[in-house]
């Protein structure tokens, strides 16, 4: 049979190896990517999920290809320009993102058309 000694010293082990294990996984994260992986685009029609890496790397797309408006290497968001409502001189967020997202898989033959393959969480 199994001495309570031995039982303690067992859990005593188990407890030091989950803290370490704990510390080890909270202190060595991952770096983050010069590129963000993915996006969450949230709007009323529904979450759209968008795979950066996947479009700038496998795609070979270039940032001025959706950013085109850059200014001295400095990256901005659809947002910062593109309000909820557009007017004449400027297409509202949604209208951006349709034009560019939806008319660049229709351009190509690639990627989904269709409202529900895009908003779909």
């Amino acid at each position: 049979m199994t001495s309570q000694r031995d039982l303690k010293v067992a859990v005593l082990i188990m407890i030091v190896l989950l803290v370490t294990g704990i510390a080890c996984y909270a202190s060595f994260s991952s770096p983050t990517p010069d590129n963000p992986v993915r996006l969450m685009f949230q709007n009323q029609a529904g979450k759209v999920l968008f795979t950066h890496l996947t479009h700038a790397d496998s795609y070979g797309l270039d940032c001025l290809d959706c950013h085109h408006n850059l200014d001295y290497d400095e990256t901005y968001n659809c947002s910062d320009c593109h309000e909820k409502i557009g007017d004449e001189d400027l297409l509202a967020r949604a209208d951006a993102f349709h034009a560019s997202c939806k008319g660049c898989h229709e351009d190509y033959g690639a990627g989904p058309k269709e409202c529900n393959s895009c908003h779909a969480l």
